[in-house]
């Protein structure tokens, strides 16, 4: 195990988090603190009764849980109270530049105004540096199976608020929703000058991962794991330099490995891919960024040479400007110097 001066200096590594949804930092008593304010049931008696139900057994098991709770944000003030909460705990383990997804349909689909949603967030986003010394930018996501129509109606009702808006993104259960189906309104945001990002390759086959990247013009891929399965895609991320979210302690919560020494972090690292740590729903799955790269580095695998990759990599693979991220590479690089000097 990484003892504790270790992993406060792994924790503290500068890195950009780019695949984490603020609906999933919502911990649990913070999930009830705001169903009592919004006079909200929740269907378990207590955040314990809450914490025992994330035994998940696959993709859809988890999202079962993670809509229920999605419930007790009703006001702008709740969304901002889950940025800032979530910022808190960033900060705290050295994240310094954040591409936060949001899923509007899961509150619009419940009678929430997509003003409310964008408020909240805004709120807190665009004080990001102020407050918390980092940057933040909002990725708007489509609920999958909900369709693809569905997901140009949301983008329909995000144009007021495209300038709070980075780019768009597919989230939700991958199975048997291929990325193709949202060619339509991924072209439209495309023309809205909207970066492109899309989950494939969790639970959804490699040729999902090529959808993504053909249909829908994805510059960047969240997960991605399943990606090996195909040589010639590999070679193909590989040459085309195609950012990798991946999110270990996730892909072990919903069974997708079955331990971090089995999870291929270390084999797409080996196969030259541009990937990155993220922490997808930490309040869920046991961790936040910083504690991903701790629990990789348990694993003889994962050095502390191969988290400055990863740290680098996560700057490399973010929506900046070249100078930003020429500044923030080089504070990963005085972080590992300061490191060395005090061993």
């Amino acid at each position: 195990m990484t003892d504790a001066a270790t992993a406060a200096f792994v924790r503290a590594i500068p890195k950009a988090e780019l695949h984490v949804h603020i609906e999933g930092t919502i911990e649990p008593e913070h999930a009830f603190a705001l169903a009592e304010r919004n006079a909200v049931t929740l269907p378990w008696a207590t955040a314990e009764a809450l914490k025992d139900a994330y035994r998940f057994d696959d993709l859809q098991s988890f999202l079962d849980v993670y809509y229920q709770v999605t419930a007790v944000l009703t006001t702008v003030a709740d969304f901002a109270d889950i940025v800032t909460a979530y910022f808190d705990r960033a900060a705290a383990q050295g994240v310094r530049h954040v591409e936060l997804f949001f899923d509007p349909q899961s509150h619009t689909g419940r009678g929430v105004p997509m003003s409310v949603v964008m408020d909240g967030l805004w709120s807190a986003v665009s004080r990001s540096v102020e407050t918390h010394g980092l940057t933040s930018s909002l990725i708007l996501c489509f609920l999958r199976d909900l369709g693809a129509e569905a997901a140009a109606e949301t983008l329909r009702e995000a144009e007021p608020y495209l300038d709070r808006i980075v780019g768009v993104g597919l989230d939700s259960a991958e199975a048997g929703h291929p990325p193709a189906a949202f060619h339509d309104v991924f072209a439209a945001a495309a023309l809205f000058g909207l970066r492109r990002v899309a989950h494939a390759g969790e639970e959804g086959p490699p040729a999902y991962v090529v959808e993504a990247l053909d249909a829908l013009g994805a510059e960047r891929i969240d997960h991605g794991v399943r990606a090996l399965e195909d040589p010639a895609l590999v070679a193909r991320l590989a040459e085309e330099r195609v950012p990798l979210t991946v999110c270990p302690l996730s892909n072990v919560r919903l069974r997708g490995v079955d331990s971090i020494a089995q999870h291929p972090l270390g084999r797409m690292l080996d196969a030259g891919l541009l990937v990155s740590v993220n922490s997808d729903d930490p309040a869920y799955f046991g961790g936040y960024v910083g504690d991903n790269m701790i629990a990789l580095h348990d694993d003889p695998r994962y050095d502390l040479a191969t988290l400055r990759v990863l740290a680098e990599n996560s700057f490399r693979s973010a929506f900046l400007d070249d100078d930003t991220r020429t500044a923030l590479v080089g504070e990963v690089h005085r972080h590992f110097e300061r490191g060395v000097q005090g061993a």
